[in-house]
C-alpha cells in the first residue's frame, strides 16, 4: 500500500470516528475544544500565519497594531476550528431545535421566489447553509471535492442533513441555472480567489484588486433569481445569527463585475466592523496589478490575464 493510500484511509477512519464522538459532547465542550485547537493551530501553522498577517497588514495597515493583528488572526483560526467541529456536532441539530442555536435575521419568507444566496467564509458558513435548509429554503449547491475522495460522501451526507442537494462542479453552473429556472434555490461561496479567465471578474476588496468568481452574477443575470448576500455572526456560548442582506438590485444592463462588486460591498463593512471571523489565512489577493500603487501581500503576483481583466473593467 502506498503512503498516500494509507494516509487517505487514516483520514477517512479518523473523520468517521470524530463524526461519532463530537456529537456526544455538550455544547460548551465543543466550544472549548475549538478555542484550544484554533489557538494551537495559529502557532503551529507557520505558513498560514504568515499569509494571514500579510493579509491583515495590507487590508488594515496601521489601523491595528501588530499585537491586535496577531489576536485577530488567532481568533480567525478559532472561528474556523469552531466551524469544522460544529459541522460534526450538527447531528444534534433538527428542524425542531435549530433555532435554539441559530437566529435568523431578515430571512426570506417567500418560498415561491427563486434565490441565489451569496455566502462568505465568515464565521460558521456551514451552519448558515444548514439553517437555510431547516428554515424551509433548501437548495442545490456545488460540491467542493477533496483531494482525498473518500471524504466527499461523508461531508456530503453531513451537509445534506437539512434538505440540501449537492452536485458535482463539472457542469454544475448549468445545472444550477436549470434549478433556478424551475423556481429552486442555490447558494455559493463568493469570496474565493480564482484564476483570471472567463469565469472570473476583478473587484475591489479592501481597496485591493482581486479575481473572484462571476458565477453568482451570471446566474442572477440569466435566470432572474433574487440575489441575496448573507453572512453568519458569532454570538456567545456557541450560538450564531444568520443575517440576510438586502437583495442586490441593479439596472438590467449591469455587468457581471458590477453585480459581483455590489455583493462584496454589502459584506465588506461587516468584516471591517469585526474582522476576526473571516478566513484571513487564505490567499485572497493572489494577483496584483502591474505597478500597483498600494502594497499587496508577499504571495501576490502579476498575471497577464488579470491585467486584461482590469483593462476591460
Amino acid at each position: 500500500m502506498s503512503w498516500k493510500r494509507f494516509r487517505y484511509r487514516c483520514e477517512y477512519r479518523g473523520l468517521l470516528l470524530a463524526g461519532k464522538l463530537v456529537p456526544m459532547l455538550p455544547r460548551v465542550g465543543v466550544v472549548l475544544i475549538a478555542q484550544c485547537t484554533g489557538a494551537i493551530a495559529s502557532v503551529l501553522d507557520r505558513r498560514g500565519r504568515r499569509v494571514g498577517l500579510a493579509n491583515l497588514d495590507c487590508a488594515f495597515g496601521r489601523t491595528y497594531s501588530a499585537a491586535q493583528k496577531r489576536r485577530v488572526l488567532r481568533q480567525s483560526y478559532q472561528h474556523f476550528a469552531q466551524t469544522m467541529l460544529d459541522l460534526l456536532w450538527s447531528a444534534r441539530l433538527s428542524p425542531a431545535n435549530f433555532r435554539r442555536y441559530i437566529e435568523l435575521e431578515n430571512y426570506p419568507t417567500r418560498p415561491e421566489e427563486s434565490a441565489i444566496v451569496a455566502c462568505y467564509h465568515y464565521s460558521n458558513f456551514e451552519w448558515l447553509s444548514l439553517a437555510c435548509g431547516y428554515g424551509g429554503r433548501s437548495a442545490t449547491i456545488l460540491a467542493q471535492e477533496f483531494k482525498n475522495p473518500q471524504l466527499d460522501p461523508v461531508f456530503r451526507r453531513w451537509r445534506e442533513r437539512s434538505g440540501h442537494s449537492f452536485t458535482a462542479r463539472t457542469g454544475g453552473i448549468l445545472r444550477l441555472y436549470k434549478v433556478l429556472r424551475r423556481g429552486g434555490n442555490t447558494a455559493l461561496l463568493v469570496d474565493l480567489t480564482i484564476p483570471p479567465g472567463p469565469a472570473a471578474v476583478a473587484i475591489d476588496c479592501f481597496g485591493l484588486k482581486t479575481s473572484v468568481t462571476s458565477a453568482h452574477a451570471w446566474l442572477h443575470q440569466r435566470s432572474g433569481a433574487v440575489l441575496l448576500p448573507a453572512h453568519c455572526e458569532p454570538l456567545r456560548h456557541g450560538r450564531y445569527r444568520i443575517v440576510f442582506h438586502p437583495r442586490i438590485e441593479l439596472p438590467r444592463h449591469a455587468t457581471l463585475r458590477e453585480i459581483a462588486q455590489a455583493c462584496w460591498d454589502s459584506f465588506e463593512p461587516v468584516v471591517r466592523n469585526n474582522p476576526a471571523p473571516w478566513l484571513w489565512m487564505y490567499k485572497h489577493w493572489r494577483y496584483k496589478p502591474a505597478g500597483a500603487a498600494r502594497e499587496y501581500p508577499f504571495y501576490s503576483s502579476v498575471h497577464p490575464r488579470f491585467e486584461r481583466m482590469l483593462a476591460e473593467s
